[in-house]
Formats: structure tokens, sequence, C-alpha cells
């Protein structure tokens, strides 16, 4: 994927982008990011519905690509582990830059305009 696919994503809804930097951190299961979300002390609460939704269109964006994890206690079925895929991280990279270069003018414009 070319860096105009990359720029098509940006700016990334917050919600997406927290996902992005929770599975960042390591592969896990949507419960999982649910929990690294609402852990994390940023206000981010999602239910099932609203993750499940996201969860399905960031990989059918190929911003993250699920794979088998560990067996469930109850049924022993596997659960869904997500992971960021290389052009997720790109797009993560990306929006990361965006965001530091706008607090970067906001902190000079405000500074120079303060008095």
């Amino acid at each position: 994927m070319t860096e105009s696919d990359v720029a098509r994503f940006l700016p990334l809804r917050p919600r997406v982008f927290a996902i992005l930097l929770a599975l960042a951190e390591r592969p896990m299961h949507g419960y999982g990011v649910m929990k690294t979300l609402s852990d994390a002390g940023e206000g981010w609460l999602l239910g099932p519905g609203t993750l499940y939704r996201l969860l399905k269109e960031m990989q059918q964006d190929g911003l993250i690509v699920m794979v088998p994890g560990e067996a469930r206690a109850s049924d022993g079925s596997p659960r869904r582990n997500y992971v960021l895929s290389g052009f997720g991280r790109r797009v993560a990279i990306a929006e990361g830059n965006r965001m530091e270069a706008l607090a970067a003018r906001a902190r000079t414009l405000l500074r120079a305009n303060g008095q």
C-alpha cells in the first residue's frame, strides 16, 4: 500500500486510533481491547456492539488482522485475536505524527498570542 493509501485514512477517528494503539502493545481479543481502553483512564467506554463493528471495519480496511488465539475454556473454540497489520502500523504512525505537528502548532500559537 502506498503513502496515498495511508493518507486517505487521516485524520483517524479517535476510537480507531485508540484501538490501533492498544493492538500496538500486543495481539488481543475483543474483550482485551475493550478492557485495555477502559483501563487507560482516557474515558474510552466501548460497548461490545460498537467495538466489534469497529474491529470488523478495521479488518476490512486492512488495518488489523484476525488470527486464532487460545481456546476458550467454555467450549474449546479458539478466541479471535486481533493484531496490528503492517499497514495499520503505518497509518497509526502517520496519525501520531499528524497529531504531534498539530499539538506543536497549537503550543506555538497559544504562547505567541498569550502575552
